[in-house]
C-alpha cells in the first residue's frame, strides 16, 4: 500500500477555486486507481471523485460536483489532484485523499474498496 498526504485546503469564498494535491508514496502509484472523498461534521463520507490507475482513463464524479470539479493524476510526481472551481458553502468539509487496496482499479465510488487513506485536509467555504 502507498503513504498519502493531502494538501492545498483552506479557506475561500463561495464561487471560489481551491486545487488540492495527494502526494503519494512507498508503492507503484500508477497501478493504483486514487480516489477524493469528504466528510463534513456530523455527516458520513462521502464520494467526490474517482480516477482509473496509470493513464487515467476513467474518471468518476458524484453528480453534485459535475462540471465543476476534475480530479486529475501526474504518475510522474506519484500525486493525484482536484481542482475544485464555484466551491459552495455545502461542501465545507475534510477531504480524503485515497488509494484503492487492489491495482489496476477503475475508480471506484465505495469508499470500503479503498485501503490507504491520508489525514485529510480542511476546506472551508464561506458565503
Amino acid at each position: 500500500q502507498v503513504q498519502l498526504v493531502e494538501s492545498g485546503g483552506g479557506l475561500v469564498q463561495a464561487g471560489g477555486s481551491l486545487r488540492l494535491s495527494c502526494a503519494a508514496s512507498g508503492g507503484f502509484f500508477r497501478k493504483y486507481a486514487m480516489g477524493w472523498f469528504r466528510q463534513a461534521p456530523g455527516k458520513e463520507r462521502e464520494f467526490v471523485a474517482a480516477i482509473s490507475w496509470s493513464g487515467g482513463d476513467r474518471t468518476a464524479y458524484r453528480d453534485s460536483v459535475k462540471g465543476r470539479f476534475t480530479i486529475a493524476r501526474d504518475n510522474a510526481k506519484n500525486t493525484v489532484y482536484l481542482q475544485m472551481n464555484r466551491l459552495k458553502p455545502e461542501e465545507t468539509a475534510v477531504y480524503y485523499c485515497a488509494a484503492e487496496r487492489n491495482w489496476y482499479g477503475l475508480g471506484s465510488r465505495t469508499a470500503t474498496d479503498f485501503g490507504s487513506w491520508g489525514q485529510g485536509t480542511q476546506v472551508t467555504v464561506s458565503s
